[in-house]
């Protein structure tokens, strides 16, 4: 099974998410982006595909 590039950056995201320690806490994009070495600006384009397909929640703010 061939993925395209934003669909294995998704994955990784979703992967670094999940071993995040406070998993329950939002985490920002950027310390994502940072971690996987992928721009935000590319990553946000991914977490909206995955906002829309109820895979993740997004919190507006410095938090979120």
């Amino acid at each position: 099974m061939m993925l395209t590039t934003k669909g294995r950056y998704a994955v990784m995201a979703m992967v670094d998410m999940a071993s995040h320690e406070g998993a329950a806490k939002p985490i920002c994009l950027a310390d994502i982006a940072v971690r996987q070495e992928i721009t935000i600006a590319y990553l946000e384009q991914i977490f909206n595909k995955l906002k829309r397909d109820g895979l993740v929640k997004s919190v507006r703010g410095p938090g979120g």
